[in-house]
């Protein structure tokens, strides 16, 4: 049982009915900050894989709670940490704070009050990111003599390596005007919103080709060998249902009228 997470899958609400795809909800508990520790990280990348695999959820939302998304890494953990272990630990932390790229569904992260260090680190690698509008995001590590573990490279493509390295040398951070601005948000709304703005961002994919959004997904992941990943994902729909449902649909009614299966 995971002590830190928990996973609100599609078959756990009353609405779901069987064969459909509806929305699974992944939640950081660890009070009162919820500060990323080497447990949490490993909770967060075990149900993130347990989302991968349900061919029943059709998106994800990852939330902290209504008061802080994540204040940031667990220098109390850290510490105490000699080369030895942390050489040990660190692949799988940083694939456990990237783990929200490797979900095929479309990901969504929810962040209420701070977004620091490897809780922004695990934010990044969803697909999109709305806060509240009096939300504080940052990677501090520097401030500790330590630097992001898995958010360098994502941020630096998210916002341009200027604007990242500025961010990661000087640990400050930044308010959701200026995250909206940078790219390093996608929405900002009220902070009682939050939740809500991600669940109907969400919703959205609940009847969408399953598969063409899995495969798109795996392009942009590709980063400069996108253009080699796109051949393979493209061909490989022309197996699926949906993409002979879809295409011969479209032809003969128009956009907008396809129904997909997920297969």
């Amino acid at each position: 049982m995971a002590e830190f997470v928990t996973l609100e899958l599609p078959a756990d609400a009353e609405d779901i009915q069987d064969g459909a795809r509806g929305i699974a909800v992944l939640r950081m508990n660890r009070p009162p900050m919820n500060r990323i520790s080497v447990q949490l990280v490993r909770e967060v990348a075990a149900a993130a894989a347990t989302v991968a695999a349900d061919p029943r959820v059709s998106a994800l939302v990852v939330y902290g709670d209504e008061r802080v998304f994540s204040a940031g890494d667990e220098l109390a953990e850290l510490s105490e940490l000699t080369p030895e272990q942390a050489t040990a630990m660190a692949a799988d932390v940083q694939a456990g704070l990237g783990c929200l790229a490797k979900v095929p569904q479309p990901t969504v992260a929810a962040i209420s009050g701070y977004c620091l260090g490897g809780g922004l680190e695990l934010a990044l690698g969803a697909d999109r990111r709305i806060i509240g509008d009096n939300v504080k995001l940052g990677l501090p590590q520097i401030e500790s003599g330590l630097i992001p573990l898995a958010g360098i490279r994502r941020l630096s493509l998210l916002i341009g390596p200027g604007p990242a390295k500025d961010l990661v040398y000087t640990g400050r951070f930044v308010e959701p005007d200026e995250a909206k601005e940078l790219g390093l948000v996608d929405e900002v709304v009220a902070p009682d919103e939050v939740f809500n703005a991600a669940m109907r961002w969400a919703r959205q994919f609940a009847d969408g080709p399953t598969r063409a959004l899995a495969a798109a997904k795996a392009v942009f992941e590709a980063g400069p060998h996108g253009l080699d990943r796109a051949r393979t994902e493209w061909a490989a729909l022309f197996g699926t249902e949906d993409a002979r449902a879809g295409t011969r649909t479209v032809l003969a009614d128009g956009p907008g009228s396809a129904t997909f299966t997920g297969r």
